[in-house]
């Protein structure tokens, strides 16, 4: 009934399976992935016609992780998994970077790739076993694919390199790099490093590199005993229509890129290509898209010739030569940090945010509840290319952009002990014309130094291009859009000047080599040497001081076996002292208090309110307190937070007071003195001895007779003989019953 094929290898220590012949058997290529105890199932369908008018490759990645994979059941209402998670719609780019160059040009049927998590161990990440599950069913499924590509994580602890780490090894490294290539070239590469030198990071991938290339050889071997007959790819002899669509545009493209003004070229590019319609009036629709390929391929080789040719680029730099940087702090007057940061045509306006520990983010996923205290937000608004288009929910380009400048900025911020706010940053592009995520590393640094995050050092990033010909290559700094469109290669680096921070590569041909790479690192360290200097010049060093629209937070520590007071039964006492003091009060299981508020008097009050629930009163200590109830013998007094003492009403005065009420009510603000602590935990407290309007310690002018008492002295007494040893009297229930009082006597 089932024809399995079956691929297993020892990777890295561990077992890695590849199977298919027994699920999904109606996709085009399917295969179960197998590493540890996780399981991730992948299928390829492909549509076997090309829509009328389509003009470019429609490849969709979808991966899912579901819930029941970790033994969990979905929250919220509906218990089912619902629209992709930020996880998801990243892993899913993942996937769709490296695949996505290995199709060959010309092939436009709807191809759909879905990778589901079926099982998870908790230990073995998977994404990467996505990745090589997608290339996999590729391979099998007979669509036209210029795989298969192998993927491995590595992480870098103690100068060794790791591969595919486990979560509890990646939370010590100082490096998470994953890595998708094909047997002979390096695809696609997404980083978060903690300022390693480019030698590192060059190291990494080759390690990596070389690490997947057992898993790209399973995946041929099973493709020999598995896969589908390949398909037919349609091809054209275009080399008449190239000639004359040449002869038409030539000049006026060439004219149009010698415009360094994005607006102005695009207009004149526009107009050069009207003459394609009336030299080909009579052209059907699929020529009409074969007319505006090749017109863009002679666009791509104008621009290729010059700069390998002549060094010119479009906007007439060299190759190594950053755009005019102008940064400016404080551009927005209610946010708690922000910059406006314009590099050439691309602009980002960015802020920070600060909040308390409940605006952290809740993230629920495989791996359990966890919260994200530092989030990055981009936002691409069609008006930032002069366009008119979708505008709303952020889609997977925005997702994707906004996670490349968290891992850039992530590791230079502060720990949560040492700054325990929640923080955001929030990156609206305003203008764009190549590399505005990178504009977004450089805004978001300015903005986060400017609300006074201690940040280790600033952070820069800059974006490298490519052009690549068999006749040689040219690496370009701070590439422009038309330079990423038509060039071979985007790669990201960010970093501060003692390393990287992250580093993203996508490529548009058959990958590239260790040289290119090499080069293209040392040249990106120069431009982000160059990028950290021109934005020093607008803010050099973190603010002294947070902004005083912040909340101030502060820290503090209770003993862990005071928690359960502070925080009072079902949380009485907590909400008690948030309500009277104003303050936020969030309290950890390692009893770290943290106490916030925009009003620093509000948190000296929390404060002082917690300290008295769980500090021990002392004797002779002055202390502040409350009124809570009125007796006839006296007054108890809430002091130290939690804690009542008794004010007798002969310490209320230094006069007799016949009735307590006519001189204190139960509300009423008062300072006491602690006077004695007896073994049951009673206190005994004293108002007549403390100055009620400054605090300051009286003299005590008691009468003789009690003040004795009080400085521990004997009372005078009259002279009733020698003085009974307590031992020698007997106890009332001890005595004789003639001598016992009426109500203990056993006949009474």
């Amino acid at each position: 009934m089932f024809d399995i094929k079956r691929q297993e290898i020892d990777w890295g220590g561990k077992k890695l399976t590849l199977e298919t012949g027994q699920v999904a058997r109606q996709a085009d290529g399917a295969v179960i992935a197998t590493l540890g105890e996780t399981v991730v199932l992948c299928a390829v369908t492909a549509a076997k016609t090309v829509k009328e008018g389509q003009d470019f490759f429609p490849l969709t990645v979808h991966y899912q992780e579901k819930y029941s994979a970790a033994g969990r059941i979905p929250g919220g209402f509906f218990k089912r998994e619902r629209g992709a998670t930020e996880r998801e719609t990243l892993i899913s780019r993942l996937i769709d970077r490296p695949i996505r160059p290995l199709f060959p040009e010309g092939f436009y049927n709807e191809t759909l790739v879905i990778a589901q998590v079926m099982s998870y161990d908790g230990e073995n990440e998977p994404d990467i076993l996505a990745m090589i599950a997608a290339s996999a069913a590729l391979a099998l499924s007979g669509v036209p694919f210029l795989g298969p590509i192998g993927a491995a994580r590595v992480g870098y602890q103690d100068g060794e390199f790791i591969l595919n780490p486990t979560l509890e090894q990646l939370e010590k490294s100082d490096l998470d790099l994953v890595v998708g290539a094909t047997r002979d070239a390096v695809m696609m590469v997404e980083s978060e490093a903690n300022e390693l030198p480019e030698e590192v990071m060059l190291n990494a991938v080759s390690f990596a590199h070389e690490s997947l290339q057992p898993v790209i050889k399973a995946i041929i071997n099973l493709a020999e005993q598995a896969a589908k007959e390949p398909w037919e790819l349609v091809s054209y002899d275009d080399s008449a229509l190239a000639a004359k669509v040449e002869e038409l545009c030539y000049d006026n493209f060439d004219k149009a890129y010698r415009l360094t003004r994005k607006a102005e070229r695009v207009d004149a590019l526009s107009k050069a290509k009207t003459v394609l319609d009336e030299a080909f009036p009579e052209a059907d629709p699929t020529e009409k898209l074969r007319i505006q390929k090749l017109a863009k391929k002679l666009e791509a080789k104008i621009v290729r010739t010059a700069i390998l040719k002549e060094g010119r680029r479009i906007d007439g730099r060299d190759l190594k030569t950053v755009r005019p940087i102008r940064s400016q702090v404080g551009f927005l007057p209610r946010t708690h940090g922000s910059a406006l940061f314009t590099r050439g045509e691309t602009q980002a306006l960015v802020s920070t945010t600060l909040g308390t520990a409940d605006a952290e983010q809740m993230i629920d996923g495989l791996t359990g509840l966890h919260y994200e205290r530092f989030m990055l937000h981009y936002n691409f608004p069609p008006y930032s290319v002069g366009e008119v288009g979708r505008f709303g929910a952020p889609g997977r380009r925005e997702i994707g952009h906004g996670k490349l400048a968290w891992r850039a900025l992530h590791p230079v911020l502060p720990s949560k002990a040492d700054f325990p706010y929640t923080i955001r940053v929030l990156s609206d592009i305003t203008e764009s014309n190549g590399s505005s995520s990178m504009a977004t590393v450089c805004g978001g640094c300015l903005a986060l130094m400017d609300a006074g995050v201690p940040l280790t050092r600033p952070v820069s990033g800059i974006a490298m291009g490519l052009i690549l010909e068999k006749d040689g290559f040219a690496i370009l700094s701070d590439i422009m859009g038309d330079e990423d469109h038509l060039g071979d290669m985007d790669f990201k680096v960010a970093g501060t000047e003692k390393g990287i921070t992250s580093l993203q590569m996508d490529i548009k041909v058959a990958g590239i080599t260790e040289e290119i790479m090499q080069k293209a690192l040392e040249q990106a360290k120069g431009g982000r040497a160059h990028i950290l200097g021109e934005m020093s010049k607008a803010l050099g060093e973190v603010r002294s001081e947070i902004s005083n629209l912040a909340p101030r937070i502060e820290t503090m520590s209770v003993p862990k076996d005071k928690i359960r007071d502070v925080i009072g039964t079902g949380g009485k006492v907590i909400r008690e002292i948030v309500a009277t003091t104003g303050a936020k009060v969030d309290i950890e299981d390692d009893g770290t208090v943290r106490l916030s508020s925009s009003d620093p008097a509000n948190i000296e009050a929390a404060r002082e309110w917690i300290n008295g629930i769980v500090e021990e009163p002392e004797v002779g200590k002055i202390y502040n307190g409350k009124v809570v109830n009125i007796v006839d013998f006296g007054a108890f007094v809430n002091f130290m937070g939690g804690r009542d003492g008794l004010v007798h009403v002969s310490e209320i005065k230094n006069e007799r007071v016949n009735k307590v009420s006519d001189v204190l009510s139960e509300g009423q603000e008062v300072k006491v003195k602690v006077l004695e602590i007896d073994n049951r935990g009673k206190v005994r407290l004293s108002m007549r001895v403390v100055d009620q309007e400054t605090g300051a310690e009286l003299d005590d002018n008691r009468p003789p007779r009690e003040n004795a008492e009080r400085r521990g002295g004997e009372r005078p007494r009259r002279d009733r003989g020698p003085r009974r040893e307590s031992g020698d009297r007997p106890a009332r229930r001890d005595m004789e019953p003639e001598f016992a009082p009426a109500f203990l006597r056993k006949d009474s």
